[in-house]
């Protein structure tokens, strides 16, 4: 009885959204977004390797990220589905030091990011000057890190490498005109635990 009550809900819900896209038909099928995020996967992996090179003696000061910056493009498929993919940005810069007491500079640290996410996004809730919708994003990030050493303490550092990425955007809202939308989603991944940007369609 429980699993009829479910799908029956489950269809309800599944008529609702399809009812609203069909209700408004967005111009084009093409969408390009930029977008700028906060706490992103590799700012937290950044996070836990420091911590862990602590415990060797190093450590860190004045560090500096910028991004996740990101630029999307998505072709619609459907009223609620649209494919695409996405490329985001990332830069770490901070002092390196052996020194506990962090007055004597050993070197610099930068890491530089760059991901590439084939993606999906579902509009779940579609008006004529508002949406909502739910993103997901798996892909690859090539990572570079350089460590210039001051003062002779060391030869220069410099390594290249791939790893597995990922985002998810649980929510996403937008707001605007039919062709020019402001956006906000929250989620966690690559392009951060929260990020807003601007998209366009055509």
């Amino acid at each position: 009885m429980k699993r009829i009550r479910l799908m029956i809900v489950m269809m309800v819900m599944m008529t609702a959204v399809s009812a609203q896209a069909q209700k408004f038909s967005y111009n084009g099928k093409h969408e390009v977004a930029v977008s700028y995020g906060w706490v992103s996967n590799s700012n937290i992996l950044d996070v836990f390797e420091d911590a862990i090179t602590g415990m060797s003696g190093a450590s860190y000061d004045n560090e500096s990220f910028t991004g996740p910056i990101a630029i999307e493009y998505f072709y619609r498929t459907s009223p609620v589905v649209a494919v695409g993919g996405i490329f985001a940005y990332g830069n770490l810069k901070e002092d390196l030091y052996f020194d506990k007491d962090h007055k004597i500079k050993d070197g610099i640290t930068k890491n530089n990011y760059l991901t590439v996410m084939p993606s999906v996004k579902f509009d779940w809730l579609r008006s004529k000057n508002f949406g909502m919708y739910s993103k997901l994003a798996a892909g690859v990030t090539l990572r570079n890190e350089k460590i210039d050493f001051v003062n002779g303490k060391g030869d220069n550092y410099n390594e290249t490498a791939w790893h597995f990425n990922w985002q998810a955007s649980l929510i996403g809202a937008e707001v605007g005109g039919e062709n020019i939308r402001a956006f906000a989603e929250v989620g966690m991944g690559e392009q951060g635990v929260l990020l807003v940007g601007v998209r366009t369609r055509f």
